[in-house]
């Protein structure tokens, strides 16, 4: 494991960002891997994953970047600008994290790798959950720069989550359209455990708000995205495993012929949409990761190993 090291932006010098960096071996153009956590775990959880990327390619393996954000993992520092804010768990949202991330990113270029123009130093970016949408607007925000993304389950950028599910009452309510042995009201109770849980109005630990994520990307495939030399950017999209979420769906509290009947369809086409955000020949996907849940790369990182090795054999 790479030895964790700290940093500070030049646009936040008065905090801290604990990241990683791993150099590359045996490559002929410098290129940057950028991993980008969800909400939900650190960049430790992407460790175990690299090591087998590590052994799958031997060599032409890029630089790598792990990092936490501000209020994550071992970054213990808040973000500066945060201070103050009404709602600390409402601080500032994904563009903001972006405009850091392309700050953090140019330190690094600059520092690691001695390039001081950031735009000549092709990306390739692997999320998980919220981090595919930074991924996407990084992206979006800085055109030209993105070579490749692997996105591991990402989140519902443009639902409330809640919706995913029928209102059982609502006038037009239809009880026969629930699976079998669900009454009306696991699902209502269903959808009240989601709303306290995942609608954008719930702020996070780190101060990340998804209240105007809907807003930032409105559709999963849209915009096109555009990559290196006017081309669209190689993109993987990576579902979890459809039985796996149900299950793990379950201990947390939707009932699992719920999460089976309503979730893991809407997620697919959500995934559908996200393959359309390049080239058709540069897109591949969805795919179900075996056996994994919404945290891909804890799961199953054998499979992050294997369908990265093959992105970045195309992407470089």
């Amino acid at each position: 494991m790479a030895e964790l090291q700290l940093i500070s932006l030049a646009t936040k010098p008065t905090a801290q960002i604990s990241y990683s960096f791993r150099p590359a071996v045996s490559t002929t153009k410098p290129v940057l891997l950028v991993f980008l956590n969800g909400l939900g775990l650190p960049q430790a959880s992407w460790v175990p994953a690299i090591t087998q990327l590590k052994e799958l390619r031997q060599e032409n393996i890029p630089a790598i970047l792990t990092y936490d954000r501000f209020g994550q993992g071992q970054t213990v520092d808040r973000d500066p600008k945060d201070e103050g804010a009404a709602d600390p768990m409402h601080g500032h949202d994904c563009l903001s994290v972006v405009h850091d991330l392309r700050q953090l990113i140019t330190q690094i270029i600059a520092e690691k790798l001695g390039v001081s123009e950031t735009d000549s130093v092709p990306l390739v970016l692997v999320g998980n959950s919220i981090g595919c949408a930074l991924a996407r607007l990084y992206a979006q925000e800085y055109p030209g720069t993105v070579a490749g993304l692997l996105l591991l389950d990402s989140v519902l950028a443009n639902s409330d989550f809640v919706s995913v599910f029928p209102d059982p009452d609502a006038e037009d309510f239809n009880p026969a359209i629930l699976p079998p042995g669900i009454p009306p009201q696991a699902l209502r109770a269903t959808r009240e455990g989601v709303r306290r849980v995942f609608h954008p109005d719930v702020g996070s630990r780190e101060g990340l708000s998804r209240k105007n994520l809907r807003t930032l990307l409105p559709a999963s495939d849209g915009p096109v995205l555009q990559g290196p030399g006017g081309s669209g950017p190689f993109v993987t999209v990576v579902g979890h495993d459809f039985e796996a979420f149900a299950e793990e769906s379950a201990k947390m509290g939707p009932p699992k012929p719920i999460t089976m009947a309503y979730v893991n369809p809407y997620w697919h086409r959500y995934n559908e949409g996200l393959v359309k955000i390049t080239k058709r020949e540069k897109s591949k996907g969805p795919l179900q990761a075996p056996n994994a849940g919404h945290f891909v790369q804890k799961d199953n990182p054998a499979f992050v190993a294997h369908e990265l090795n093959e992105l970045l054999s195309k992407a470089l």
